[in-house]
């Protein structure tokens, strides 16, 4: 076999071991091993296995990662977050379907210190859902709310996926970070628009809640969710304007969420011990997937399949060719870890991509979006399952994607907005310098 044909194969062994409930990093390694040693033979596959991923766990600028783990961790265990729903309730209830309006916006905010959309289903499944059902709410709309609203915390930035994104594509974390500002905002909005349209035409969906509050209750409410927008303001302001640098942002981050938990007095010995345990065991499982993608990185770059996918698509125009990778992660988002998709097709389409002249910052971000929209796609919709799996059987998992199924159609128009309007996200890193 030449190496294309181990290229091929080795691609097609990892899908058929993630398939069979392989963890991703164990099918990344050993496909990319198996594929080293047949190519090269056994010490070139022992001593590229010991380097690469030493090298690349060695970069200073994956330290963000755990770091903002860690504030998110913080900000959720000491109840940051805390009346972030009862707020956005209050100010958002004459809207029609209010409620599921502020479910979207507090799951935005929320996802913007967290920074993991699934964090932020699980989080919202809780506070929100019953909230809504109980206000007589149709279970579809409340239950695919906050899971589509669940998804901003993959794109909104201080994002986990876009520092692992720039970091594989050797692109500015900062300057990805300024792109995904707008496209978030836009995905939040375009949720709203699509709840409030469909309550207009239909208000048995979302009953109106008459619930009246005092300006002095609007005060406290106000006070109480402070320490977010200080801790979000406090991190983007800060990268934005240079004062530090997205890497440097994370541990800001963190010790941020320390001062403002413990000025509130919600940072105890044990709320910091669960963040800690957090955020050890979620860099770990973070990092062992990188270390196998940069094996896996190596293997396909050897197997000279990146430059014959760039000489298939080089005929094609490149709008096609975008349409073809949207629908690409579209599928897999379907069936993977966002992650690891990130880590899975990168390699591939990294010579393609800058072949064609693609804006590397401009397609990081569509393909967050992309991700975002397969955490609801069935069959595989994570956030969909992290929501059943809060409720038990309050709502009946066919219900749940009846109810997302018009978030997946909002997507659908965001992504095309996005595609259409390339301008959306590169204006902001634009006027930035």
């Amino acid at each position: 076999m030449d190496r294309l044909e181990i290229g091929i194969l080795g691609i097609v062994a990892t899908l058929i071991m993630i398939g069979i409930r392989v963890p991703v990093s164990v099918a990344m390694g050993v496909a990319s091993f198996a594929g080293i040693y047949f190519m090269m033979g056994i010490m070139p596959a022992i001593g590229i296995s010991k380097a690469i991923p030493y090298d690349l766990i060695g970069n200073w600028n994956l330290s963000a990662v755990p770091m903002f783990l860690l504030m998110g961790y913080i900000a959720s265990s000491a109840g940051l977050s805390s009346g972030l729903f009862s707020a956005a309730r209050v100010f958002l209830n004459r809207i029609p379907g209010g409620l599921a309006t502020a479910s979207v916006a507090s799951s935005a905010m929320f996802a913007s210190a967290s920074g993991s959309s699934v964090a932020t289903a699980a989080a919202f499944s809780r506070i929100a859902i019953p909230e809504m059902l109980k206000a007589g709410y149709a279970p579809s709309l409340a239950a695919g709310s906050v899971a589509a609203a669940g998804t901003l915390g993959s794109l909104i930035p201080p994002s986990v996926l876009l520092i692992v994104y720039g970091l594989t594509m050797d692109v500015s974390i900062s300057t990805l970070f300024l792109a995904a500002v707008v496209p978030g905002i836009l995905s939040a909005l375009v949720f709203v628009a699509m709840i409030t349209i469909r309550c207009i035409l239909n208000p048995s969906l979302a009953p109106k809640v008459d619930e009246k509050t005092t300006l002095g209750q609007k005060l406290e409410l106000v006070r109480d969710i402070w320490p977010l927008p200080v801790l979000i303001l406090g991190v983007l302001g800060g990268i934005f304007t240079g004062i530090f640098t997205a890497t440097e942002a994370g541990a800001i981050g963190a010790f941020l969420a320390c001062v403002i938990a413990l000025f509130r007095r919600t940072l105890t010995a044990n709320t910091l011990k669960i963040a800690l345990i957090d955020t050890a065991v979620g860099t770990a499982t973070i990092f062992i997937i990188v270390m196998s993608a940069a094996l896996f990185s190596s293997f396909i770059a050897l197997s000279t399949l990146p430059s014959w996918v760039t000489l298939q698509l080089a005929e094609f125009d490149t709008i096609w060719v975008i349409i073809l990778i949207c629908l690409l992660y579209i599928v897999l988002g379907c069936f993977l870890e966002s992650i690891s998709i990130i880590l899975l097709t990168v390699p591939v389409l990294a010579p393609l991509l800058t072949g064609m002249d693609i804006n590397l910052i401009w397609f990081g971000v569509l393909a967050i979006k992309l991700l975002e929209t397969g955490l609801i796609t069935p069959p595989v919709g994570m956030n969909v399952y992290v929501i059943r799996s809060s409720l038990g059987n309050t709502i009946p998992l066919g219900t749940i994607f009846s109810g997302v199924s018009w978030f997946i159609l909002a997507d659908a128009f965001t992504i095309t907005l996005l595609v259409a309007f390339p301008v959306l996200t590169l204006w902001l890193p634009g006027i930035a310098g």
